[in-house]
């Protein structure tokens, strides 16, 4: 390992065992199994969560990392944070690291906020005068000094998040992990996470920083890598990675096209699923038809969600069926339409989650289908892109001078 570098990892890897077939969740239900068939054992089939992976982060850097769901992320943040170990490779540190992964990670809820600030600094390796020369802008950066001597276990999920990323950020460990939990953070917050996170970075701590919004790493990270099913396949520029990342939402959406690959029970299917509208101006209503196959073995009704998302996978809007009081029946095949109204979307490409759901997942069919929106500002007067550039959707407003 050089001066020069922060993280090293090389030929990492990372596998589970996972049962295969239904496994008793009773005692009774396994003495009757084990009574019934004495010489039965439990198979199991090997997941690689990480394949193979060389990765060298130099001091000071801001990465990305960058990747579907199941892509390896989170794996590769805890076995860097020494929560987990990994099956094989070797990893060298260059310092001590802070991390913020899961919401109450590291904390104790029975313990006050008080007692958890200096119970994860001496975790992270900190002297209690390290600890209590930071306490102040710990806590007023967190603004949860009402709340200092209460048990965390009262806490909101937004003060947990507060509280643990104020911990992670200003205790001086040289790096810092921080996987995707700021989104639990109000939009304040969120930004002067990430103005800390840069300044962190610019004093030469390195920060590894694992999100879905493309717009969070481009602003935050000074470069990016990109995981695919356990594979890191691209390691550079920010722009560079976000491009690899979409080109796998068309492979990806082209393999659910096969409902026997695709997430859920499988009890229901959808059958089919549309917009009625290819292409349409950000202020027309928009469309999705669907249709679901019938199956009179499942008891009780259930109901649709779905999820628009932008070109980069965020959820622009989510429309669940039970807001608005309809059920359907599993008894007979159904179709449905769902009119999403007022929804001003910018020019670009969309596409569209369908969820079946009762009391759990009965069908996931993600990229669904996709639709386009014509770059016609529904604007009364034209001006330059820069009015435009900002926020996830457009909106019908007015101002008033008096």
């Amino acid at each position: 390992m050089t001066a020069r570098s922060a993280v090293l990892v090389r030929g990492l890897g990372k596998s589970y065992r996972i049962a295969k077939g239904d496994r008793p969740n009773r005692i009774t239900e396994a003495l009757v199994q084990r009574l019934r068939h004495p010489w039965q054992r439990t198979t199991y089939e090997t997941f690689e969560a990480l394949q193979d992976v060389d990765l060298e982060i130099p001091w000071g850097e801001a990465v990305g990392i960058v990747g579907r769901n199941g892509a390896g992320k989170s794996t590769l943040l805890k076995i860097l944070t020494r929560i987990t170990a990994p099956t094989a490779g070797r990893i060298e540190l260059g310092g001590r690291i802070g991390s913020l992964l899961e919401v109450g990670t590291g904390f104790h809820p029975e313990l006050t906020g008080r007692e958890n600030v200096y119970l994860n600094g001496t975790l992270l390796g900190m002297r209690r005068k390290e600890i209590q020369r930071r306490f102040d802008e710990i806590v007023d950066f967190a603004g949860v000094e009402k709340f200092l001597d209460t048990p965390v276990k009262r806490y909101s999920s937004g003060m947990y998040v507060r509280l643990a990323f104020s911990v992670a950020a200003h205790l001086e460990t040289e790096i810092l992990a921080i996987d995707e939990v700021l989104a639990v953070g109000d939009a304040e917050f969120q930004a002067k996470s990430l103005a800390k996170m840069r300044e962190a970075a610019r004093s030469g701590r390195t920060v590894l920083y694992v999100s879905h919004q493309a717009q969070t790493v481009s602003a935050l990270c000074s470069s990016a890598i990109f995981l695919d099913r356990g594979r890191l396949t691209f390691q550079g520029p920010v722009e560079e990675a976000l491009t690899e990342y979409r080109r796998t939402f068309a492979d990806f959406h082209q393999a659910q096209q096969d409902p026997s690959r695709r997430a859920g029970t499988g009890e229901l299917r959808f059958t089919e699923a549309q917009v009625a509208e290819d292409t349409m101006e950000p202020t027309a209503d928009k469309v999705v038809e669907f249709a679901v196959g019938a199956n009179a073995d499942v008891v009780g009704q259930y109901y649709v969600s779905c999820h628009i998302n932008d070109a980069n996978g965020n959820v622009v809007v989510q429309c669940d069926s039970r807001l608005v009081g309809t059920w359907l029946d599993p008894a007979s095949p159904q179709r449905g339409a769902l009119t999403i109204k007022d929804l001003w979307l910018k020019p670009g490409r969309y596409t569209f989650d369908l969820y079946l759901c009762k009391a759990g997942i009965l069908d996931a069919w993600e990229g669904a289908g996709a639709f386009e929106i014509l770059p016609k500002a529904p604007y009364t007067e034209v001006t330059s892109d820069e009015a435009l550039s900002h926020g996830m959707v457009l909106a019908d407003f007015e101002y008033e001078k008096w």
